[in-house]
């Protein structure tokens, strides 16, 4: 029997003026595993998302087997045999449902039965794992699932389909080496029985172990295509990053002081297996790492958000025990975080409470707020940081995302901080607003402190650190100093292969 062949030709995705693909052409055949490799951002969920009827084109088409498909959402891609194993696992799970409804979930609302059988059910998700070779606990609700779990019983409930091409978005994230295994398996017998797998993965090893193909995205434009036996790690490392300008790093040599803070063998959940870093007074350390490396586990450790399930953290020689925020707080450690509108700033109020909420007994007299004293505090930070609003009441939400930065990290600027943990913070800021940020990072660096600078953008971290260590997958990969990357000794091509795992292929790479 001839393998069915999976088309996307010309899809444009635009949102207002920006482009997210363009003009992307991608073919996946039955029978082979076709993995599309990309930097952050370079559009390779938008595509899949298209793909899978999430999201609409702006422009292109879909084919099977040369017959063009009407993908309006996504029960027209489930019933073209097409089916997404999200990477968001909590979005495609119903709570309150067992695991078995839902590793049965779209085969019940395709049958459109008023009553099923609870027994049969089990009897019928039992036979799907075992087909799988995973074991879960199919009584039990969805919400009571580990992350791990959780993602094998959407990769269970693919199984379960009548599917002829599976999308797999980063699938392994979540998992331990052992479920990582039996994915893999998982992936070789339905290849073996003619599907066609898309695979998206950020981890080199595991593409070319399993991917018969690569495709390479860039800025949202298939820019590369090979196949896997027919390149490299680094080839395709190459292709990710394209030409580069040269690094705009200054040539600064900061003066280091003593020791601020250390963190030793840190474990945190599945997520973080051994990290260690040290910063010293008026050093940058940044921490670069793909989505999903453990970067924010990390700084949410530090700031005492998260618990440490081993390892210690030490400031300026003294053991810390944080038990919250607030006594990382009182220790002089300040946490900028990724998703500043739900963990950064207060969306709802004005521009001068939440510049002025990290240090608002400054204000106060005798229980009362001063509204003067406030405001004038308020205002310097204002004009300090180029804060662009319209006045001091407005409410911080309705600010621009850079300007919501601008205040995510102006409120600790009238504190007496002397660590500050940047995660992630020019995600969704203009290059305007990058530059002040930058500039802001570096005054803080000059006046003594200590930043780590937590991020996935290379080339943003080899122009502001002084020293980078590399997070690949929950383990530090690799640790360089400033001099190794402003002679040419280290590249961005480099870091970007250890980041991706390419030290664990077999091959070499540069430092």
């Amino acid at each position: 029997m001839t393998a069915s062949v999976l088309e996307m030709k010309g899809i444009v995705k635009q949102y207002g003026g920006v482009y997210a693909l363009r003009g992307v052409d991608f073919t996946v055949r039955g029978g082979e595993v076709h993995a599309i490799l990309g930097a952050n951002g370079a559009g390779k969920s938008t595509l899949m998302k298209i793909l899978s009827g999430a999201e609409q084109a702006t422009a292109g088409s879909i084919l099977i087997d040369g017959r063009e498909l009407a993908v309006s959402g996504p029960r027209d891609a489930k019933r073209a045999g097409i089916h997404l194993v999200q990477q968001e696992v909590d979005t495609g799970l119903i709570p309150s449902l067992s695991v078995a409804e839902n590793i049965l979930l779209d085969h019940t609302v395709s049958a459109g039965a008023w009553w099923h059988s609870p027994k049969r059910t089990v009897e019928q998700a039992q036979q799907i794992l075992s087909r799988c070779g995973f074991s879960l606990p199919l009584k039990a609700k969805a919400e009571e699932l580990t992350l791990a779990e959780k993602q094998l019983v959407l990769l269970a409930r693919a199984v379960a389909q009548d599917v002829r091409f599976v999308i797999f978005d980063e699938p392994t994230a979540p998992l331990s080496l052992t479920e990582a295994a039996a994915l893999f398996e998982l992936i070789a017998s339905l290849k073996a029985a003619g599907l066609g797998i898309v695979y998206i993965s950020h981890r080199l090893p595991e593409v070319f172990a399993i991917a018969d193909r690569i495709t390479v995205l860039r800025d949202g434009s298939r820019v590369w295509e090979k196949r896997t036996d027919q390149t490299s790690p680094e080839e395709a490392v190459a292709a990710m990053l394209g030409r580069r300008e040269a690094n705009q790093a200054d040539e600064r040599c900061r003066r280091a002081g003593e020791v601020l803070l250390e963190a030793r063998e840190l474990r945190i959940g599945h997520k973080v297996k051994r990290f260690d870093v040290q910063l010293r007074q008026g050093e940058i350390v940044a921490v670069v790492g793909l989505v999903g490396a453990g970067k924010t586990e990390v700084s949410r450790a530090l700031f005492g958000a998260d618990r440490l399930d081993g390892g210690e953290i030490r400031l300026r020689g003294k053991t810390l025990r944080l038990r919250n925020p607030g006594e990382a707080i009182q220790n002089g450690i300040a946490l900028i975080p990724e998703e500043r509108r739900l963990q950064g700033i207060l969306v709802e109020e004005p521009v001068k409470h939440n510049l002025t909420l990290a240090h608002l007994k400054a204000f106060t007299r005798g229980g009362f707020l001063s509204d003067k004293a406030e405001r004038e505090a308020a205002q310097s930070l204002v004009e300090r940081l180029g804060i662009k609003t319209a006045g001091l009441d407005q409410p911080t939400g309705s600010l621009s995302g850079g300007n919501q930065q601008k205040v995510a990290i102006g409120k600790w600027l009238l504190t007496t901080a002397s660590v500050f943990l940047f995660d992630e913070p020019t995600k969704g800021v203009d290059i305007g607003a990058k530059q002040e940020i930058f500039r802001l990072i570096k005054e803080l660096a000059d006046e003594g402190r200590g930043v780590l600078y937590f991020s996935s953008e290379i080339d943003e971290t080899l122009a502001l650190a002084d020293r980078l260590i590399v997070l690949e997958n929950g383990r530090t990969a690799a640790e360089w100093s400033r001099s190794e990357w402003t002679t040419g000794r280290i590249t961005a091509e480099t870091v970007m292969y250890y980041m991706s795992g390419g030290n664990h292929h077999g091959s070499s790479a540069a430092g």
